[in-house]
């Protein structure tokens, strides 16, 4: 009975599923398209396969590959163009869900569905309205819209290089030709490498004289590929006599006029679909240049070699994109007889990261600019012609942060009407009997270039995750919105687009420290923002991604512009993060205005913000930056081209202008009031007394009145020129200080009780009065010439002054001598009131009168005015005299 049993079971297996397979014996074979054979245009979702139609009634698919969807049908259409597949129809009722792998299987149609209206056999997702692949049946009936060649897609072989790298190859010994394909779910910004060993190396050094194929993708998406020849285990570059060293294209052996003439890869075809990089290219079997390149033996088993890793794109130095190192994973060799057939991919590539389309993240302070224009890379196929661009950006995918206005400028014509739904398709979903949510725009939100019409959307705390932005009269024009919680735009209080537009700078003050974030606006390898006129003599930030996906920020100080000048420092940085989103960097951190090491010798510690003065920010990115050792190769590709002045405090940003003009006749008015004027003034009311009349008195108030109307000029100038009032400097608060003291002196004098009459004695208020006087000006005196110094400081620590050091010294010299005059004044003073006093002692008769040079404050004045003070009375004795 067990044995009955099993063999049931396999026969019932074996029913069950050829069964499927003839479920139609009575259809018919008339239409032309049966026995027809095709394989599959991949759109998207890596599909790919081989479609033969059976009979009237079915077709079979075979080697089928395809990454999970939404709602995928079976799909008929008359042409494979926009309107047309839009337009199209539900041919099977045999849905395509889940993920399919090499699988073979035959389709029904149904019942009322005939070959005659089908001319174009596609994979089509509802909920997307996405063509996921097709074939066309009937070239003649949609010649006018069908590209002349097929995009080559399906190999006759396919070897497993490691989890994310696939080599597909099909040979043609006929043309002496091997046409092989790249697949790799890798970075756009990565490199797909593959090649021939040299036949006499040994498995530990098979890099060396290798001929290698390098392939990816430029800046601008476009596919390249390029033969190279290795001749040693570094990136590309020249000695000192100028030969060509490490991995390099061979028309860099070649020279300058090679270029281009001993490339023995030809490209084909090359596409980015779902964040996998696929190229096809020829490779020469036999027809090779000798000495950079290798012939292949298509019968005998050679060893080849292949690597993944990012690539460093062209700049003014390297013509070329040159492959950096792979890392210690993404490399590999094996020994392939190409003439063998082999088929040992199963499935597609899945990617972790499948959106290569570019990102715009909105910001509050900065309108999104929406056009209209051809399509060439729209995301989601079909499409119309001309699709919906923001900040030229062709469809990008629009982040936007819950809370924050999101600001339009629509200039896409007035034909296009931007409005953010529900609905994937956009074009008014009630034309379509279905329902949408419609979240901001409509009828009147249309626009031109000369005429732009002003959007502001701010999306909630109930707004869904997933939305879409789309034009109100035609479908499929836009593309995702994707709503966030929070985001730089929250986090920070202040933003900016610096140089060149590629990289947006926020802050937020707080009273002892600064939070910071820079994000660029393109893709890169790392991401840096230096404070400084340039990166040379700056204070730098870099932030970049490791290997494994971790983010660093790291703080140094550049005095060169080579590597060896770039030196890492130790900043006290908290809540550091640094991550990435397509490509795009975005590092954070925060950092106190003033380092806590200002003692040390180190010379992070000099690194001081001063909120009050314009913050020179520069930036770079390139294509990898490392903790270890840096070299030429960390160079940035593209940079600032002149610094942005940050004003902290006001929130704004502009291109850096002379200040240095106008600081300097503040500077200079100061030091003519605080240095010339109001200790003359001093200088006068102490020393002048003894002149007859009030000379001393009107040369006392010029002077001081004409020196405070020049600092409060000088005030305005600086006032002026920096825009506001900004407390945080040490110059500043001194320089306030001074000047508050300075303008007490004229309501003092306003205020001074009067003077007492000859021979009577001052009064107590008088007395206060100038003693406060006295004080309060040499004081102000005192802390204008600190004020001076600290301004003197302040310039060339923020302004970078060269001959600041000599200023102050020759201030300094000046103050000294002044110094010097100022204490022989006062020596010959003494020395005067001295005699003035001895030689009145003598007088016995008599009354005085009040003496102007006779100082209140002197320690002499009380025994002085006790000795000549006359009584109220006298009595005068006579005497006869004796003969």
């Amino acid at each position: 009975m067990l044995r009955k049993s099993l063999f049931v079971v396999p026969f019932l297996l074996l029913l069950l599923l050829f069964g499927y397979a003839d479920a139609a014996p009575n259809c018919t074979r008339v239409s032309s398209v049966v026995n027809s054979e095709s394989e599959f245009e991949m759109v998207q979702h890596q599909l790919r396969g081989s479609l033969k139609i059976v009979d009237d009634c079915s077709f079979r698919v075979s080697q089928f590959d395809m990454l999970p969807g939404s709602d995928v049908h079976w799909w008929g259409a008359l042409a494979p163009d926009f309107d047309n597949l839009t337009a199209g129809f539900i041919v099977s009722n045999d849905g395509l869900n889940g993920t399919y792998k090499n699988s073979t299987f035959d389709v029904h149609l149904m019942s009322n569905v005939s070959w005659s209206m089908i001319n174009v056999l596609a994979v089509w997702d509802r909920a997307t309205a996405s063509n996921l692949g097709h074939v066309v049946l009937r070239e003649k009936a949609a010649a006018s819209e069908v590209a002349a060649t097929t995009p080559p897609t399906v190999f006759e072989n396919c070897k497993v290089l490691s989890k994310n790298f696939r080599l597909r190859w099909s040979l043609n010994v006929s043309e002496d030709s091997l046409e092989i394909g790249l697949e790799a779910a890798t970075g756009i910004t990565d490199y797909m490498a593959f090649g021939w060993a040299n036949s006499s190396a040994q498995d530990s050094e098979l890099m060396i004289g290798a001929d290698v194929a390098v392939a990816g993708f430029k800046e601008d998406g476009l596919p390249f590929v390029d033969d190279f020849f290795i001749t040693k285990y570094s990136e590309c570059v020249k000695n000192s006599d100028g030969v060509a060293q490490g991995v390099c294209p061979d028309s860099v052996y070649e020279g300058p006029d090679g270029v281009g003439l001993v490339n023995n890869s030809m490209l084909i075809y090359g596409h980015r679909k779902d964040g996998v990089s696929f190229v096809r290219y020829r490779w020469h079997l036999t027809k090779v240049d000798g000495m950079y390149d290798h012939p292949v033996n298509y019968s005998a088993n050679m060893k080849v070699i292949w690597a993944l890793g990012p690539i460093k794109p062209p700049d003014s130095i390297n013509p070329y994109y040159l492959p950096q190192n792979h890392g210690a994973e993404n490399y590999g060799h094996l020994v392939l007889n190409v003439s063998e057939h082999v088929n040992d991919c199963t499935g597609p590539l899945d990617a972790e990261d499948k959106e290569d389309q570019g990102l715009i993240i909105a910001d509050a302070n900065v309108p999104l600019v929406v056009s209209s224009a051809p399509a060439s890379q729209y995301p989601n196929p079909p499409n119309p012609a001309k699709v919906l661009y923001i900040n030229k950006k062709e469809a990008p995918v629009l982040r936007v942060e819950r809370g924050v206005p999101v600001k339009f400028s629509i200039q896409a014509g007035h034909d296009v009407a931007l409005y953010i739904t529900s609905d994937p398709l956009g074009g008014n979903a009630t034309m379509r009997n279905l329902t949408e949510t419609i979240y901001a725009g409509g009828p009147d939100a249309h626009g031109v270039q000369g005429s732009p019409t002003e959007l502001v959307w701010t999306p909630h705390r109930n707004t869904p995750d997933h939305l879409y932005y789309q034009s109100l009269y035609e479908q499929k024009m836009g593309w995702r919105v994707e709503v966030v919680d929070g985001g730089l735009s929250d986090m920070y209080n202040n933003s900016v687009i610096l140089d060149d537009q590629q990289v947006t700078f926020f802050w937020t003050l707080s009273k002892d420290s600064i939070s910071i974030a820079a994000r660029g606006e393109k893709k890169s390898g790392y991401l840096a923002v230096g404070f400084g006129s340039g990166m040379v003599n700056s204070y730098a930030y870099a932030g970049w991604i490791d290997d494994s996906g971790i983010g660093h920020v790291n703080t140094y100080w550049i005095d060169g512009k080579d590597a060896s000048s770039i030196h890492r420092t130790q900043e006290n940085l908290t809540h550091v993060r640094c991550k990435t989103e397509n490509g795009i960097i975005t590092l954070e951190f925060t950092r106190p205005l003033d380092p806590s090491c200002r003692r040390e010798k180190r010379v992070e510690c000099k690194n001081i913000i001063d909120p009050t003065t314009p913050l020179k920010v520069v930036w770079a990115m390139g294509a990898k930056w490392t903790n270890d050792h840096l070299t030429d190769r960390n160079m940035h590709s593209s940079t600032s081209n002149r610094p942005i002045l940050v004003h902290l405090m006001r929130g704004s940003a502009e291109a850096e202008e002379d200040l240095l003009p106008v600081l300097a006749v503040h500077g200079f008015m100061m030091f003519v009031a605080w240095g010339i004027l109001l200790p003359g003034g001093i200088l006068a009311a102490r020393y002048l007394k003894r002149l007859k009349g009030d000379g001393w008195y009107r040369i006392h108030v010029y002077l001081q009145y004409s020196g405070l109307v020049i600092v409060l000029l000088a005030l305005l100038f600086a006032v002026a020129e920096l825009r506001g009032f900004y407390f945080s400097s040490t110059h500043v608060k001194v320089g306030f200080a001074t000047i508050f003291l300075a303008c007490m002196q004229p309501v003092n004098a306003f205020l001074r009780p009067p003077k007492p009459a000859n021979g009577e004695q001052a009064p107590f208020k008088r007395v206060m009065w100038e003693y406060f006087h006295t004080i309060v000006g040499r004081c102000a005196i005192i802390v204008g010439i600190a004020a001076l110094f600290t301004g003197m400081k302040h310039l060339g620590h923020r302004y970078e002054v060269e001959n600041v050091h000599g200023l102050s010294w020759a201030m300094a010299i000046w103050f000294l001598i002044g110094a010097l005059i100022l204490i022989y004044l006062e020596y010959n003073e003494r020395q005067r009131i001295r005699r003035q006093i001895s030689e009145r002692s003598n007088w016995v008769l008599g009354n005085l009168e009040e003496d102007d040079s006779v100082d209140l404050l002197s320690p002499t004045r009380t025994t002085a005015d006790k000795e000549l003070q006359p009584s109220a009375r006298m009595e005068v004795q006579l005497e006869p005299l004796n003969r």
